[in-house]
């Protein structure tokens, strides 16, 4: 049986894998298959018969259906370890246990582009959301960015297809913010960019789907309308 808490260990790229008996290091295959024994993070006293002592950084919690599993991820020290497992390798081999390649999936920040349109009055434009994590309440545009899209590009793609809005960012740096927002261990991380438009309301077609109605605030009214931790921060620039 897989133990109830294990270590993650991680070092430029590198994990440390053993097997059901604790014996390490262990390699994945990739496009392994069949699956006789499986390959895990080791336990703190396993750690300690391999002679390795960590610093131990945060903990998350994975909930399965049978039961929960606490994994302490923990840096190594030792000087880098070129016989572990590298990180990547891990999700193509179904010998690697699924406590291994979830944690490994869940160390990758998800990437989040936003942008504070504003106006010369010093107004801040916002949506009121239809669906996802903030449906009722008001939002900068913005959202998820696509693989291999720069931060950048991401806010403007996502301001047009939620406002009908084409925007060209200020020559400003982006509020970059980062946060793990519960014990599931996924981290947010947030580059909101600055823009300036003074056209009307009426001009916007909105993605009713998903933006229900469009509005301008004040910095301190778009304040204390936002739920959003990372639009908080960056509106706490104009403040």
């Amino acid at each position: 049986m897989h133990p109830s808490e294990v270590v993650y260990l991680e070092h430029d790229g590198k994990v440390l894998l053993v097997n059901e008996d604790g014996e390490g290091p262990q390699q994945p295959v990739q496009g392994r298959t069949s699956v006789d024994e499986h390959l895990r993070f080791p336990t703190k006293q396993e750690l300690r018969k391999l002679g390795i002592d960590f610093i131990e950084k945060d903990s998350l919690v994975l909930r399965y259906a049978d039961r929960d599993y606490i994994v302490i991820k923990s840096y190594p020290k030792i000087e880098w370890p070129k016989d572990w497992a590298w990180k990547d390798h891990c999700a193509s081999d179904n010998a690697v246990h699924p406590v291994v390649r979830d944690a490994i999936y869940r160390s990758i920040h998800r990437l989040v582009s936003k942008v504070m349109v504003c106006n010369d009055a010093g107004h801040v434009l916002m949506g009121m959301v239809e669906r996802g994590h903030f449906r009722g309440f008001w939002t900068l545009p913005g959202g998820y960015m696509d693989h291999n899209e720069h931060p950048a590009v991401g806010c403007v793609r996502e301001t047009l297809e939620e406002l009908g809005l084409s925007i060209v960012l200020d020559d400003t740096e982006p509020v970059v913010t980062q946060r793990v927002f519960n014990d599931e261990g996924i981290s947010f991380v947030s580059f909101t960019y600055r823009s300036t438009w003074n056209g009307d309301l009426g001009e916007l077609t909105l993605q009713t789907e998903e933006i229900s109605q469009a509005a301008w605030f004040s910095p301190q009214e778009a304040f204390g309308q936002a739920v959003s931790h990372f639009d908080r921060e960056a509106l706490r620039s104009l403040l």
